[in-house]
């Protein structure tokens, strides 16, 4: 089995990738507390350092190239100073960014972290979320068009900023379905009936639970159990994965379920989970972006659905150990393999 998943691992340079979605600017600002403020209730942070991490779909490019892929990423940001430090930084890590328009009026999303030491403290959020113009979806759809021949695979990274809606997925997943393209989804609730006929979703544990509330309102022929707080148990989820894949006519469905690991389902019927492989939490910001560029990179490299999400769960569990948002290296994926027993 490992030397099968370190074949794979090294066939990740030949993989050539698109990312589609909402872009995301992670800024991090770090300092320490000394004292209250006289102002109100809270902390004085005494500032020290601030960094800028592309997050979002950017950050599913980043972890692709990270593990050696050839990325190209489609967007929307806006005519602002956080999308001259955005591109920068895409620009150095080696991504095509042909794809990412401009769009008058939009901020480019920024999310910004305040830490006291390691701690964080609050997070800002600047953001549009309108839908973005028709002529920008236009411009999208045109490059996809001409452009999808040359990857392996798509990832459609929803994250309910204005990029991804109904429409566009409605031309995006028969199109790479036509042209034999993996596609692969990080879902929004909202978006959830768009996405049938996609290669596979990721949702975690949250989403697959409204995704399943939803889907019982629609067929009442899914005998599953919701409780009153939400939540499914491990028996249910069983029943409602093998629904959530049927409905949407996936090949595979990959929830992510945090210190519980993952539970992969097939078309045939079959079901695996996948323990957690984490050594240590700091940070599970970026966990999902982490698995489905893994989990869909493995796929393009010619590994099973089960191949793909085991190597996902140990990147996963890699990634979480990390502060803020972040990327592996297939160094590390090996690496961690190697010492597992």
């Amino acid at each position: 089995m490992k030397s099968k998943l370190q074949n794979i691992i090294q066939n990740f340079k030949k993989a050539r990738v698109l990312v589609v979605g909402d872009l995301i600017l992670d800024e991090y600002i770090w300092g320490n507390v000394e004292r209250i403020s006289p102002e109100a209730p809270v902390p004085v942070i005494w500032a020290n350092k601030k960094t800028y991490v592309p997050g979002g779909a950017a950050n599913v490019a980043n972890n692709l190239r990270s593990l050696g892929a050839k990325v190209s990423l489609a967007g929307v940001l806006g005519p602002d100073h956080n999308r001259d430090i955005m591109l920068s930084s895409l620009h150095k890590s080696g991504i095509e960014t042909k794809a990412i328009f401009v769009e008058q009026g939009r901020h480019t999303t920024l999310k910004s972290r305040v830490f006291a030491r390691h701690q964080q403290v609050v997070r800002i959020d600047w953001e549009h979320v309108h839908p973005i113009g028709r002529e920008l979806r236009l411009r999208l759809m045109d490059f996809m068009h001409k452009n999808i021949t040359k990857f392996d695979a798509i990832i459609v990274e929803d994250y309910g900023k204005g990029v991804i809606d109904k429409s566009l997925l409605k031309e995006i997943i028969p199109l790479a379905r036509q042209k034999k393209k993996i596609i692969t989804v990080d879902p929004k609730e909202e978006n959830l009936q768009a996405y049938k006929g996609a290669t596979s979703i990721t949702p975690n544990r949250k989403e697959a639970e409204n995704a399943i509330r939803y889907l019982k309102m629609k067929d009442r022929k899914n005998q599953f159990k919701v409780y009153d707080d939400g939540l499914v148990t491990a028996k249910d989820i069983k029943t409602a994965g093998q629904a959530i894949l049927r409905h949407l006519k996936l090949q595979t469905l990959l929830v992510t379920l945090g210190e519980q690991g993952m539970w992969l389902f097939l078309k045939d019927g079959s079901n695996q989970h996948i323990p957690t492989v984490v050594q240590e939490v700091f940070d599970v910001s970026g966990a999902g972006d982490t698995t489905i560029a893994t989990f869909t990179l493995a796929l393009c490299c010619g590994a099973t659905p089960q191949e793909a999400a085991a190597l996902a769960n140990f990147a996963a569990g890699i990634v979480v150990g990390k502060v803020g948002t972040a990327v592996i290296t297939a160094k590390e994926l090996w690496e961690r393999i190697q010492n597992y027993d």
